[in-house]
């Protein structure tokens, strides 16, 4: 009788965190929407011309580290946000420096931590999303060290009753991104908490 009790209480808990995450990154992404989107969609056309990846390395979001593919190397380089090395880097390799600078201060403004081009792969035929991860700004047990993703697909997705991203709309199968479960926010843009930012 008392371990019953125990794992009703357990789950209730547990119910409880789970739908609080998914109000906070939903209302998480409504408020920052137009940032969220502008990331999105400068990063993408970015990502056509040069690829590269942006992610912070600090709490307080003061230094960034820069991923460049040239055609047979990838390069890593760490900076402060305000340095010289910074944009002569961006000119180096020939990538837009007000369009990554542009970046930069917009995922300061909502503690987004990296952005990449990831991916994907749906009965063997390759796609690409955007995927972000987000540090949540309230530390608490639920949230530390804890990473909202966030993630933009091309095209509308398919979910089941319970939110969750589907492999397809006749394949009823859950679809796992970096062995996470993604859930609907809208038809193109899903989420996952994870203890990964990557």
């Amino acid at each position: 009788m008392i371990q019953t009790k125990k794992r009703i209480i357990a789950f209730c808990v547990i119910a409880t965190l789970s739908s609080c995450a998914t109000k906070n990154i939903t209302k998480y992404y409504y408020q920052n929407k137009s940032v969220l989107d502008s990331i999105e969609q400068s990063y993408k056309d970015q990502y056509k011309h040069k690829h590269f990846t942006l992610e912070f390395m600090d709490k307080l979001f003061d230094h960034v580290s820069l991923e460049i593919w040239t055609d047979s190397i990838k390069y890593i380089y760490e900076f402060g946000t305000t340095e010289m090395r910074l944009k002569d880097t961006l000119v180096k390799y020939d990538l837009m420096v007000d369009g990554v600078n542009k970046l930069i201060r917009q995922m300061q403004s909502i503690h987004c931590t990296w952005v990449n081009n990831l991916d994907y792969y749906v009965a063997n035929t390759r796609h690409s999303m955007i995927f972000m991860s987000i540090r949540p700004k309230a530390i608490n047990f639920l949230t530390r060290k804890k990473y909202y993703i966030l993630t933009y697909f091309p095209v509308t997705q398919y979910y089941d009753k319970e939110g969750r991203l589907m492999v397809a709309r006749r394949l009823r199968k859950v679809q796992k991104i970096n062995a996470d479960i993604f859930h609907r926010i809208t038809d193109n843009v899903a989420y996952t908490l994870s203890d990964r930012f990557r």
